[in-house]
């Protein structure tokens, strides 16, 4: 089995410009800021995962090296990606903590990569997935964007295939949330599935009254997500119990402790996951069992296609048409609002060399030095 332990690493650090600002009612980014682990045996499988800061330049490569030689490689050193993904680790006191820098979700991602490449499955398959697909909807994280840019957004969604769509809503003035739903449904026609999230702008009330305007105008929801505190159980139920119009989703802010109370308490309708592999599986076991439906929030590169097609209560997976895509080699594919697990073993796509030479960025530069991504340098001739 010699063969199939972990044997070396490598780090691909980068910076580059979004195609657009995105975010909602809270905050707003407009580049990318992160990095691509790379773990290897030694019959040449190379397990995949990225990590990623949203509001600053994560640190240097020679830092980000140390860092992991010191703190991470030491337990990954020699071993095999099927032990260490199912290990559970005795969480007291210090240890409580994540990894520096994002590497506990990289880490993850890559070691599930490796271990679904060496058992020649893909990874959705390795996790006792059935399906081969899932149902998709185009997320604008659209808050920032005009009126104009907005529609021109959810227009193109719509041409891809889209036929469900989310938007950011949260906005001091209602008229603003109103007239953003009505631009929607005018771009994508009255029989789209619109979705919207509130970023916890509002308190129970506050919400319960957005909704029922919301309904009054004529806006059937699929659902409403993170519309209040994501630790306010007792109003997380009562507002669900309050609009039987529609559902509530909520889970994405919380850790796996959170999630777990948050089923517990019967507290939304659906639960949000994303992310990490393990924790994804462990939370998504629990709401099946329980008949809670599941939807998977944004992942880097979109590898929560594997998780969703594997959970039989994911109903949902979002796609932001984040411009990351020219960073491996063959991206997710979503087809007529439907995303596709690859054939290909592991989580189907590998980093490109274009990614470690071109996109790599060692050090920090000023915003000013940063390359536009391929789908923004599109957007910007589009609009000249």
């Amino acid at each position: 089995m010699k063969s199939h332990s972990i044997s070396d690493w490598t780090i691909t650090r980068f910076e580059f410009k979004r195609d657009r600002v995105i975010g909602d009612s809270q905050v707003g980014f407009d580049c990318f800021y992160g990095f691509a682990l790379e773990l290897k045996d030694a019959s040449g499988n190379v397990g995949l995962g990225f990590a990623h800061s949203l509001w600053d330049p994560v640190p240097s490569l020679s830092l980000l090296q140390s860092s992991f030689e010191q703190m991470v490689w030491p337990n990954l050193d020699g071993k095999l990606p099927t032990a260490l993904v199912h290990q559970v680790v005795r969480l007291r006191g210090g240890n409580q903590r994540d990894a520096s820098y994002g590497f506990g979700e990289a880490m993850q991602v890559a070691l599930w990569d490796l271990a679904s490449q060496q058992a020649g499955l893909p990874l959705a398959d390795f996790l006792g997935g059935t399906r081969k697909s899932v149902p998709a909807y185009a997320s604008g994280l659209d808050f920032h964007l005009s009126d104009n840019n907005f529609c021109a957004f959810f227009k193109d969604a719509a041409d891809c295939g889209f036929t469900t769509f989310k938007i950011k809503v949260g906005h001091v003035d209602r008229d603003w949330d109103l007239n953003r739903l009505t631009l929607l449904r005018d771009t994508v026609g009255a029989d789209a599935g619109i979705m919207i999230d509130a970023n916890e702008s509002w308190s129970p009330k506050e919400a319960q009254m957005r909704l029922d305007l919301f309904r009054r105008a004529g806006f059937d929801l699929e659902w409403v997500e993170d519309p209040i505190l994501r630790s306010d159980f007792t109003g997380l139920r009562q507002l669900s119990e309050a609009t039987p119009w529609t559902q509530i989703n909520s889970g994405e802010y919380l850790d796996v402790s959170g999630r777990a109370e948050l089923l517990a308490a019967r507290a939304t309708d659906i639960i949000n996951l994303h992310g990490r592999v393990t924790e994804v599986m462990r939370i998504g076991w629990l709401a099946a069992e329980m008949g809670i439906p599941v939807s998977l929030g944004n992942t880097t590169l979109e590898t929560g296609v594997h998780t969703a097609c594997a959970l039989p209560e994911a109903r949902w997976m979002e796609y932001a048409f984040q411009n990351y895509d020219h960073l491996v080699d063959a991206p997710t594919a979503f087809h007529d609002g439907r995303a596709y697990v690859s054939d290909r073993p592991g989580i189907g796509f590998s980093l490109t060399e274009e990614a470690r030479t071109q996109w790599a960025v060692p050090e920090t530069i000023p915003k000013s030095e940063l390359l536009l991504g391929p789908a923004a340098k599109l957007l910007t001739t589009r609009n000249q």
